[in-house]
């Protein structure tokens, strides 16, 4: 499995062309990420003066051709990067270089670099954008970097290795997963936590300290600190149990033991639900807090009111009842979705392999009557190794009759236009899941709130 990347090398201001290349070149080739400079290759250039050749093609091209460079465009670079543990370093080369051939036609001068410095093998593959006759130059056409990956899936099959299956949309994931962001309260409440295990002599001490960690104090009825960054004042007291300053004067004066409450990352939520204001008092919100969210919830259950009179819901029951059905459909459509983007991309490959069977037949022929002769191998390697992979994908797909291409692409276009016509209804259940789902745990929460209002009124 190789993940890649087709990147346009540009050149830097204020640097030559010459001293860029140079500098792009030498990373690529650092011995101590290529095993000395084994794991380098290069065609028609020498890893050692690979930028000297590759800015004589471009002083070439300006007097072949009479034009000079408009763009900034000095060369570019593929970077393809294995599975951990799947693939040796000798051999992620080989692949780099079948890619870097395959790609540029042989037309264009490349040097291959396999880095080892990671717990992923990858490559970097850096070629001329001017081609070895310099007459032209590499043109970087609409979803080059599409191709790229295709063929290097292709290249990926014939060598034995898996590909990156494509996803459903739904399913996919960011590569990079950043930590939850701190907000402002917790990073005061952190650093109040390190500032009382200093220990400070008095209030006005820790005070002090907490200006010394960049923070402005006003001081008043009510102490509230702000910081750098911030645009509002913090109250102590709006920090929850344990911060306010009636607290915080008891601990400094070793009446009380601090405990720092523990942070837990922020809840994701899909919708907007009613408030529990009792939770929220008992966290240290203020009356008007509380003011604020027994209007919004009001108005929340208003929306809730009308949306279950509209869909004709009258009963708990009912409400699980289309609950149910609409997760159902949810489900039904994601996973008929999914089957179609599984079988389309069966056929892509399954196709690729039967064209390049079709073409390298002739050529595999011809070995087998030359008695797999070694000297013919050498000479058609590409050719028949492109024949064994397309074989070897046919005995583990158990065909007994190879389909023809015509009834793949008659297959494909049905699959893909099914698969268009299913988004619209497969997003219009998902909105109506989401939303009988928020009156459900609404009306539950109203309920409760109920519940533990009488409750209350009895006791009394």
């Amino acid at each position: 499995m190789a993940a890649t990347r087709l990147i346009a090398l540009h050149k830097n201001k204020g640097k030559s062309v010459a001293a860029c290349l140079k500098s792009r070149t030498d990373y690529a080739q650092n011995p101590d990420k290529t095993q000395q400079g084994e794991l380098v290759s290069s065609y028609e250039c020498s890893p050692l003066t690979v930028d000297e050749e590759f800015m004589l093609s471009k002083r070439q091209y300006e007097l072949a051709t009479g034009r000079r460079q408009k763009n900034d465009v000095i060369a570019y670079q593929i970077r393809q990067s294995f599975k951990p543990g799947e693939i040796t370093a000798e051999e992620a080369n080989k692949v780099g270089y079948e890619l870097a051939m395959r790609f540029t036609k042989g037309k264009y001068a490349f040097i291959v670099a396999t880095h080892t410095d990671r717990e992923h093998i990858h490559n970097h593959i850096i070629y001329n954008s001017t081609a070895l006759d310099s007459t032209r130059k590499f043109r970087d056409f609409l979803l080059s970097g599409l191709a790229v990956q295709r063929l290097s899936d292709l290249i990926c099959l014939e060598h034995q290795l898996s590909v990156i299956e494509i996803k459903p949309y739904r399913e996919r994931q960011k590569r990079t997963l950043y930590p939850p962001k701190e907000s402002n309260r917790d990073s005061l409440c952190s650093v109040i936590d390190r500032i009382l295990a200093q220990k400070p002599k008095g209030y006005e001490d820790f005070l002090q300290k907490l200006e010394q960690q960049g923070y402005e104090v006003k001081r008043g009825k009510y102490t509230s600190v702000k910081g750098a960054r911030q645009k509002r004042f913090i109250r102590f007291r709006t920090l929850g149990a344990g911060y306010s300053e009636e607290e915080l004067k008891a601990v400094l004066a070793g009446e009380a033991e601090h405990r720092p409450h523990p942070k837990q990352p922020p809840k994701e939520k899909q919708f907007n639900l009613l408030v529990d204001v009792q939770a929220k008092l008992a966290e240290g919100k203020s009356e008007g807090y509380a003011r604020w969210a027994k209007r919004y919830n009001l108005k929340e259950m208003s929306k809730t009111l009308i949306f279950l009179q509209e869909n004709k819901i009258g009963s708990i029951e009912e409400m699980q009842e289309h609950v149910d059905a609409a997760t159902a459909r949810y489900h039904e459509l994601g996973d008929s979705i999914k089957t179609s983007e599984k079988r389309l991309a069966e056929i892509t490959v399954l196709k690729a392999h039967i064209i390049n069977y079709a073409k390298t037949r002739p050529v595999y022929d011809a070995y087998r009557n030359s008695g797999y002769s070694k000297k013919f191998l050498e000479a058609h390697r590409e050719q028949i190794t492109l024949h064994k992979a397309a074989k070897a994908a046919f005995d583990e797909t158990s065909l007994k009759k190879l389909p023809k291409v015509k009834e793949l692409d008659a297959e494909y276009a049905a699959l893909l236009s099914q698969k268009k016509a299913a988004y619209p209804a497969y997003r219009k259940a998902r909105d109506e899941m989401q939303e009988l789902k928020k009156a459900q745990k609404n009306v539950e929460m109203f309920f409760a709130e109920e519940k533990v209002s009488k409750e209350k009124a009895q006791t009394r």
